[in-house]
């Protein structure tokens, strides 16, 4: 079988997460919908690593008896590390739109709403963005709304910002203090140029860009074995599609 982009994506948000530069994530908060960051996470567990999940799709996955507005809680005391964020649109700055496109209230194309954004996005140390598609359409020049920005001025109390974006074609890294993102690698089949086209803001590039590492064998191994086991009751569909498996009848 060969690798899958979702397996790619998956072992790429794992060794995010594992990064040695940034802040440990010992508490991790999954959003619904989200199931390579899952997978991300699960791959993680499986590998041994103390970190605990608070999969907020699956009442059993979470110690929440109030849902979202206990998890507000304890990222308002410190006690989420890390959480992922997505956008309709997403622009150079790591600002995200989960409103609309064109002038307030974004009567244009719809999105799903900001929710919590912002205040994870201020409260958790380490966010990293994530958004399959690739595309001008989504990585903008700027958003038409921002539901939350991705840096704040002086004086302006925040915990954290975007570590890094994932894509489906690549992979940015963030610098809030100049307010840009610079490519860290590239996934098979894409080049600078192919980033560049597809990309509607500008952003930093190195001499060299590596290659995105393929999932090694042991880890393919834990996505398609226990990970699957895991979410399998939760994204039945993903699991079908990415891993082959089906619930058994």
């Amino acid at each position: 079988m060969s690798i899958q982009p979702e397996e790619r994506l998956a072992a790429t948000l794992a060794r995010l997460i594992l990064d040695p530069a940034a802040p440990p994530a010992r508490h991790i908060a999954v959003g619904a919908a989200s199931p390579i960051p899952a997978a991300a996470c699960w791959l993680l567990r499986k590998q041994g690593h103390p970190v605990r999940l608070s999969l907020l799709h699956k009442r059993s996955g979470n110690p929440f008896t109030e849902g979202s507005r206990e998890l507000f809680d304890l990222t308002g005391q410190g006690r989420i590390d890390l959480f992922f964020l997505g956008g309709g649109q997403i622009d150079g700055q790591a600002n995200i739109n989960l409103v609309g496109t064109g002038e307030w209230p974004g009567t244009g194309v719809r999105f799903p709403g900001s929710f919590g954004s912002a205040f994870m996005y201020f409260m958790t140390p380490r966010t990293i963005l994530f958004r399959e598609e690739h595309s001008p359409r989504v990585l903008v020049q700027r958003v038409d709304n921002v539901s939350a920005p991705g840096v704040s001025p002086p004086g302006v109390f925040r915990r954290g910002t975007a570590q890094a974006l994932v894509t489906g074609r690549c992979v940015f890294r963030f610098h809030p203090d100049r307010a840009r993102f610079a490519l860290e690698s590239v996934h098979p089949g894409e080049s600078v140029q192919s980033i560049r086209a597809a990309t509607g803001f500008d952003f930093d590039v190195a001499d060299a860009v590596p290659e995105t590492p393929d999932p090694t064998d042991a880890e393919l191994a834990l996505l398609r074995g226990p990970v699957c086991d895991e979410m399998l009751e939760t994204y039945p569909e993903f699991c079908a599609r990415v891993f082959g498996r089906k619930q058994a009848a």
